[in-house]
């Protein structure tokens, strides 16, 4: 009896752990994702106004 709760926990704890990586890193790449978009949309932010300027 003793084993079998000692395997559960052990299992629980292993899936904890995997859970929270896998939470971890999508939270990074959110993150990375965020700083992404911004550069993208700052990029065509500054060509829109080039184009505006030349017209």
């Amino acid at each position: 009896m003793g084993v079998t709760i000692l395997l559960a926990c052990a299992v629980l704890a292993s899936l904890t752990a995997g859970v929270l990586v896998a939470y971890g890193i999508c939270i990074l790449m959110f993150k990375a994702f965020r700083i992404h978009a911004m550069q993208v949309a700052e990029t065509r932010r500054s060509l829109a106004t080039r184009r505006a300027l030349e017209s």
